[in-house]
């Protein structure tokens, strides 16, 4: 196996989205009084922010501009009209300030020493410059489908990234905790690694916890994913 870069996707796989919302939105509605379950109604929004950008092509918004407009919807579904909008703002830009998860940097780092390291995700460029600065997180190039103008999971979005990596697909190694990029990774050529994020969506639990493919690599954290590439890139170079 021949992989001559790396690319993660980025929310959720790397960022701890569901902690960081739950924090902010029980912030806010403490200062209203509001007793809610606030687990589900953040994984209410994320999941049509999803639906509000997942496979979209050549959109006039972001996934900014989704987070910002199914807030509202959520909020309003839930009985939370008093959210100010300087609340509502806030809660809005927690998607900027959220932490990566705790075995992410490092192993991130390892692996940039031997592979160039690619955020790929339908995050927009200012979320992901915005985050990794917080996090001390360094790529070598972050490719937003806001930039290619096409989503995942299409075909077109993995092949223009492949193609402005100019790598072959089958160069790139698409790591990510969701079935649906992955396997749309596969389709276009990718070598694939699902690596869990159990505590994704909160007490809930992820909707597709498992893999659902024979994946190049499964893994339960970053470590481990990192020791299994440079033990390969090791035999590959002879031990050298």
């Amino acid at each position: 196996m021949d992989i001559e870069a790396l690319a993660f996707d980025t929310g959720g796989t790397v960022l701890d989205w569901h902690g960081g919302l739950v924090a902010v939105l029980s912030s806010v509605g403490a200062q209203h009084g509001a007793s809610l379950d606030w687990h589900a109604l953040a994984n209410d929004w994320r999941r049509r922010a999803m639906k509000g950008i997942v496979g979209q092509t050549q959109p006039a918004f972001n996934m900014d501009d989704v987070h910002r407009r199914t807030l509202d919807e959520v909020l309003a579904q839930h009985a939370l009209q008093a959210f100010t909008e300087a609340e509502r703002h806030r809660i809005w830009r927690a998607w900027h300030e959220l932490d990566a998860w705790p075995d992410f940097a490092a192993a991130q780092a390892t692996l940039r020493k031997f592979f160039p390291v690619v955020s790929f995700t339908m995050l927009p460029t200012a979320l992901v410059v915005d985050v990794s600065r917080r996090n001390g997180i360094v790529w070598d190039a972050v490719i937003s489908c806001e930039m290619i103008g096409v989503y995942k999971p299409h075909a077109q979005a993995y092949a223009t990234a492949a193609r402005w990596m100019a790598l072959e697909p089958a160069r790139i190694l698409m790591v990510a905790c969701h079935n649906f990029d992955l396997n749309a990774a596969h389709q276009a050529g990718f070598r694939t690694a699902f690596v869990r994020r159990p505590d994704e969506w909160g007490p809930e639990g992820p909707p597709d916890p498992k893999p659902n493919m024979n994946y190049d690599f499964i893994e339960d954290g970053f470590e481990a994913l990192a020791d299994k590439l440079l033990a390969l890139q090791s035999r590959s170079h002879g031990g050298r």
